[in-house]
């Protein structure tokens, strides 16, 4: 056996094991034995024939990946099969034809005991007569980059889906992961950015699919025993738009497919765009090499639009929609309606709706009256800044010693309260809320959130403290 051999497939094993599960590496490549290397062909042995077809059906693209990055392009694989002794006299040698690229065969030869047959790679996934796809995108046509309003909250991310619908697969923005909470456009943005890749390459094969779909329509793949086709339909998409993956979080089988289509598309220079509700790392319950890829390009966050901005989407709704409304009104709307641009969008609706159908004039009166209960009951603009004052003030500490490093039990659960609280008040993300409370990571606002919770059910004091300080932060 070529310790060369060995070396080298020592290292393709490094890089395989860190790309896939460790129960797959364990169960289909940690049996694997290098056998030879020559000429930058290396030879492997696995245990069984089903284990050779296994390995093509499911990991070649990783393989190959792994063969490349230790031998270079021109490295070659060559599986060695051991057959039964009871099978030898029954396989005579033989040759296939396969495709040009490849450059190998198919034989069987005689070595040392045991029979083994050598064949060459095939890609599975190519389907023969299927060359380009041709599908309805299911983009919203409503959604484009000239209703899309650009503010400081929203201007990198709107800025990088310009860059990337001019060239998409060729800017650093890929994947391009877009996060916000509801409501703030990160749909309308994705929506743009594939209607403008449309226009500008008509030729390019844009889909749009919710991961609720993509999860529905993977589960009815495996059933269908069309798993196969179902992963070779994405992989040959030329801009793929996923909306809220964050719901593929426990989804292990959709994971470990939605994993492999990622790294195809990625590594033959296709474009990826994913929305989310969280940053990838507040993304619960995913394997953690799908968040690294979630990271690979461009992660950035929609935060809720400023006065400006607001009041530049009530001028367009305006404008859409053929009302005049005084700067009187438009500055009153924009000033008490700040949660998110549907809320924003739906108010101006209430108020047209309400001056159409009882024939009256918009005024400021008419539109404070329609708004009164929306912005009686909406949220205080609650910040993480005034979430901390209240605790100290509450618990009677100051500020330092609540985001201190300290571990006394009445301090450290003032800390998770006003962890807790920022997380059920606030846009913010829980890394963004771990480094302002004391520089904490995200995975201590989690478990933060997750103590208060068990607390809340189990410790009556503990109750009372929420549901005191509940009031007080949701109280005029």
């Amino acid at each position: 056996m070529s310790e060369t051999a060995i070396s080298i497939w020592k290292a393709c094993l490094q890089y395989i094991r860190d790309n896939i599960s460790e129960k797959s590496y364990l169960t289909w490549f940690q049996p694997i034995k290098a056998v030879k290397l020559q000429d930058k062909v290396l030879t492997i042995q696995v245990p069984s024939k089903f284990y050779y077809e296994y390995l093509e059906e499911n990991y070649i693209k990783i393989i190959k990946s792994a063969l490349i990055k230790t031998l270079g392009k021109e490295a070659k694989l060559v599986y060695s099969i051991m057959m039964e002794k009871s099978q030898q006299t029954d396989a005579p040698p033989y040759t296939v034809n396969i495709s040009s690229s490849q450059k190998a065969q198919i034989k069987v030869q005689e070595v040392d005991a045991p029979l083994y047959m050598e064949r060459g790679v095939k890609n599975p996934f190519i389907i023969p007569g299927l060359q380009k796809l041709k599908i309805d995108s299911q983009l919203n046509t409503n959604y484009t980059f000239d209703n899309f309003i650009e503010g400081d909250s929203n201007r990198l991310a709107r800025s990088a889906g310009k860059q990337i619908a001019k060239r998409p697969g060729g800017t650093s923005f890929n994947p391009l992961f877009i996060y916000s909470s509801v409501g703030l456009g990160k749909t309308h943005l994705a929506h743009a950015i594939g209607l403008e890749v449309k226009r500008i390459q008509p030729e390019k094969t844009v889909l749009y699919v919710s991961t609720e779909k993509f999860c529905q329509q993977f589960q009815e793949a495996t059933k269908s025993n069309n798993r196969n086709d179902f992963i070779h339909f994405y992989q040959m998409i030329d801009t793929l738009v996923v909306d809220d993956i964050h719901f593929i979080s426990g989804k292990k089988g959709t994971q470990e497919v939605f994993f492999h289509i990622f790294n195809h598309l990625h590594q033959s220079g296709k474009q990826i765009i994913l929305t989310s509700d969280k940053s990838p790392v507040d993304i619960q319950d995913v394997e953690q090499r799908l968040i690294s890829r979630f990271k690979w390009g461009l992660s950035t966050e929609i935060q809720s639009p400023d006065y400006a901005t607001r009041l530049s989407i009530l001028r367009q709704k305006m404008e859409f929609d053929g009302m005049k409304l005084s700067e009187e009104v438009l500055d009153y709307i924009a000033k008490n309606i700040k949660t998110n641009i549907r809320e924003l969008e739906g108010s101006l609706n209430s108020i047209i709706a309400q001056a159409t159908f009882n024939k009256k004039e918009i005024t400021l009166e008419l539109v404070e009256k329609t708004l009164s209960n929306l912005i009686t009951n909406s949220k205080k603009d609650i910040t993480i800044d005034y979430i901390q004052k209240l605790i100290c003030d509450y618990f009677k500490l100051s500020l330092d010693t609540l985001q201190s490093k300290t571990r006394k039990r009445d301090i450290v659960q003032a800390r998770q309260l006003a962890m807790y609280f920022a997380k059920k008040y606030t846009t913010a993300s829980l890394s963004s809320i771990g480094n302002q409370i004391g520089k904490r990571d995200h995975a201590t606002v989690l478990h933060a959130c997750k103590t208060v919770d068990n607390l809340f059910e189990t410790d009556k004091l503990f109750k009372s403290y929420v549901e005191d300080l509940n009031k007080k932060l949701i109280s005029d």
